[in-house]
Parts: structure tokens; sequence; C-alpha cells
């Protein structure tokens, strides 16, 4: 059963001629117990089709849908005020009072449906259990790590069990060591609770580790959507291949072509790819993950040869660049296990892995 659908959603900012397209015809749906991740770059309207959702924007056209209830229709002039949509939501910058406790945080919207003291602590007191702040309740958020405070922005969002959570960039304020724990942590919750999840985020790394499927948006559109397997290993497009990973991306000629099998002069050699996307043209990119690219000190198959540039230490691998002229040249970065020595190096290609666009 779908818990959201979104159909042909439409949102613009401005009026008449200075109108500045956000959605252009935006479709989606979010299946019970489901986490869906809208990723893409800034501007490409994925935080806007959250609010909207959410009812902090008002779109244009089209209509949502939560559950079998209807709460926003274009063409009926119909839009349901965001607080009686039940819908929790987890803002980037966590929105927690800073003169209430975690216990009072957490309450607020409880308070407000006019909920009994007994069922609310009840309510708050089981929240903040399942996510390990039974605790720090009569702590303020200045007192709480930054992993706590999103913790207690979640429970304040879970605790009256709206049908949707929405996330807006959750981990976004959190430093790099602290985002890989609670990434793990949000997951865990997710699926423990069985919540229904609709996720903005603009990191490729956290979208895949925490969604079921991804939606890529580009330039208010779906680009591309699917599970993040599938996004990741089968691109249907430049856009998605180069958004979803760390990549190399080459400018070749299209010399022969047998279905799928492509040969493609590239700087360096002449290599066999895979073609992927529509109306390949002689002039097309190759791209190819980093870790795809296989560095040998003789030759192999489907490989070019190129000077060793630089080394960069990453502590559990090196990423090496080779490249052949000035510094115009980009060249090709692959991962090695250790620091190389300088001088030539053959770059294994895997054809299923070179993708041309």
């Amino acid at each position: 059963m779908s818990e959201l659908t979104v159909n042909d959603l439409y949102l613009d900012y401005g009026s008449g001629a200075s109108a500045n397209p956000i959605l252009k015809g935006v479709s989606m749906e979010l299946q019970r117990g489901e986490v869906v991740a809208l990723l893409g770059p800034s501007g490409s309207g994925k935080t806007t089709l959250l609010r909207a959702v959410a009812g902090l924007e008002s779109p244009k056209a089209g209509s949502i849908h939560i559950g079998e209830r209807q709460v926003f229709n274009g063409n009926a002039k119909l839009e349901i005020p965001a607080e009686e949509r039940n819908l929790g939501l987890v803002f980037q910058s966590y929105a927690l009072w800073p003169h209430k406790t975690v216990f009072d945080n957490v309450a607020y919207g409880l308070k407000l449906r006019k909920m009994g003291s007994s069922d609310i602590a009840e309510r708050v007191k089981a929240v903040l259990g399942q996510l390990g702040l039974g605790h720090l309740g009569e702590r303020f958020p200045h007192q709480l790590s930054g992993g706590q405070q999103q913790r207690v922005a979640i429970a304040r969002a879970l605790v009256y069990n709206p049908q949707v959570i929405l996330l807006d960039e959750p981990l976004s304020n959190l430093d790099a060591k602290l985002r890989e724990e609670a990434r793990a942590f949000l997951r865990e919750l997710i699926v423990r609770l069985g919540l229904s999840a609709l996720m903005v985020t603009h990191d490729q790394g956290e979208a895949m580790a925490i969604s079921d499927r991804i939606l890529l948006l580009n330039n208010g559109k779906i680009e591309q959507q699917g599970t993040p397997q599938s996004m990741y290993q089968t691109p249907d497009t430049l856009f998605t291949a180069e958004f979803m990973g760390s990549n190399n991306r080459m400018p070749g000629k299209v010399l022969q072509r047998d279905g799928a099998r492509v040969t493609l002069q590239v700087e360096g050699g002449t290599v066999q790819a895979t073609a992927r996307g529509s109306n390949l043209g002689n002039d097309v990119t190759g791209i190819i993950r980093l870790e795809q690219v296989k560095i040998s000190d003789h030759q192999t198959d489907n490989a070019i040869r190129l000077p060793l540039s630089t080394c960069m230490y990453l502590g559990d691998r090196w990423e090496c660049l080779f490249k052949a002229g000035g510094v115009d040249t980009v060249g090709l970065r692959a991962y090695a296990p250790h620091k190389l020595e300088q001088g030539d190096y053959w770059l294994s290609l895997p054809q299923e892995s070179l993708w041309a666009f």
C-alpha cells in the first residue's frame, strides 16, 4: 500500500513572466515500510518536493495523497495545512526549542493535540527509550552532542506515530565520523520500527546506505529512480552515472559498434566499451568508476598506457593519478593498495565497466 503518492506536481517561485519553475511534473510513490531518498545537486528541487509534501510550499498543479487521503489537488484548489497532514518532519537544523528540556521538546506536538498528561508522559518515555535517550529527558539541547540533538529531533517527529516521516538532510550538521555512526543508527532505527520515510540528501553515499529506493532529481524532473544497486551499477544517463560515484570521465570517438559493444579511441589508445543511454553519436563520453580501473606494470587486455603523475594517501588505500601531457590533461585516477613508484603503467578498463554515453 502506498503511504504517499505524488502525481504530476508542478511548483513555481514567483509569478507571470518572471516565474521560476522548480518542480516540472514530478510523480512518485512511497510504499509502507519503504525508505526513499530524494537525491540531487543543489537547485534540483529535492527539498522543494519534500516541503510541498509537508505542506510548507504551495504547488501550482498536481496532487498529493497521504495514504488514501488527498491533501493537495491543484485543479480542485484543495490544500490541507501542514499541521493536519499527520507527518513527522525532521529539519536540517533540528529546530529544537533551546529553553525546553528534551522531554518537553518531544512532548510539544502531543500537547498541541490536547493529549492527556499521563498519555503524553507514557508516549514520550517510550520513544525516548527506543532512541536511547531515556536518561536525557531533563537535559536541554545545549547540553547534548550533535548526534543526541539529531535523535531528539527524530523522537519529536515519531512520538505521535505519523504515517510518513520526512527527513531534510538529517545528517548534514554532523562531522564526518559522527555521520557514519548516525547513518548506521538511522538505517537500523527505520528498519526496526518499520517506518515509511522520505529523505532529502545531496550525498549519494548516504542515499545508498539508508534508502531502499533512490529518486535522482535533475533540474526539477526525475532523472532516474531505482534501487541503490541499480542506480550505481546500471545508470541510464550520463548525469546519473556521474552523480552516483567517483568516476573517470574520458572524451572518446566511436571507431566501431556492434550492438552494445563499441570500440573507442581515447587518450592513450583504443579500448572496448559498453554503450549506455540512447542516441549514441560519434563523439562520446566514457565513464568508469575508480574502483573498476586495474593497475598493472605489464600490458593487459583492454588497457591504455599512461605515466604516473602522483599518488594521494587515503588511509586504507592510495588514489593515483595517471596522465600524459600538460596541466590541461584530465588523466585517469585509480586506487592502489600501496604507493606506486614513478613510471608508466597499464590501466585495464573492463569493457562491461567502461560505459559510453
